[in-house]
């Protein structure tokens, strides 16, 4: 019987150091997890904020280019609403206007509402301040010269006159 019992432990003991083989790999298995899943959301992190690094470049370009050709835009905004007895000239002056305006849309370009609309220090620039009994609360009355922006970023603060 003694031999059964040695057998007994001996077996009870093979079992012991076999449980702690199994433990290892699973404790491993379980530290090669968590960091796969570290990486992973990790690597998600990157590839979200280099996307909207690249947005941004891209915003700040296509800016910097529509900045230069803003003048351009005033220019012929001038020559549109200047007079002439050529109703075909006008009518051509216009017409580049429009297609000049829509390409610079086409590029997220937009312009910043003023006359009419409650001054905001983000989007305009104050160049006079007049009192008017009919006009509201820091309303726009006149706009010196367009402001545009794309998305929520300003390229040109609008210069306008502003009533009370």
């Amino acid at each position: 019987m003694e031999e059964g019992n040695e057998e007994k432990v001996q077996m009870e003991g093979n079992l012991e150091v076999e449980n702690e083989a199994v433990e290892l790999p699973k404790t491993e298995l379980e530290e090669m997890e968590d960091r796969y899943k570290r990486l992973f959301a990790e690597f998600e992190n990157f590839k979200k904020r280099s996307a909207k690094e690249r947005e941004g470049l891209y915003n700040m370009i296509t800016g910097e280019v529509l900045l230069v050709m803003l003048p351009i835009m005033d220019n012929l905004d001038k020559a549109a609403s200047s007079e002439t007895t050529d109703k075909s000239y006008q009518e051509g002056v216009n017409m580049v206007v429009k297609q000049f305006a829509t390409a610079l849309e086409k590029f997220g370009l937009k312009q910043i509402e003023t006359v009419g609309k409650r001054f905001d220090p983000e989007l305009h620039e104050a160049v006079s301040h007049i009192e008017d009994s009919t006009k509201g609360e820091q309303e726009i009355v006149e706009e010196y010269r367009k402001g545009y922006q794309i998305g929520t970023k300003v390229i040109r603060h609008a210069l306008v006159v502003v009533a009370n």
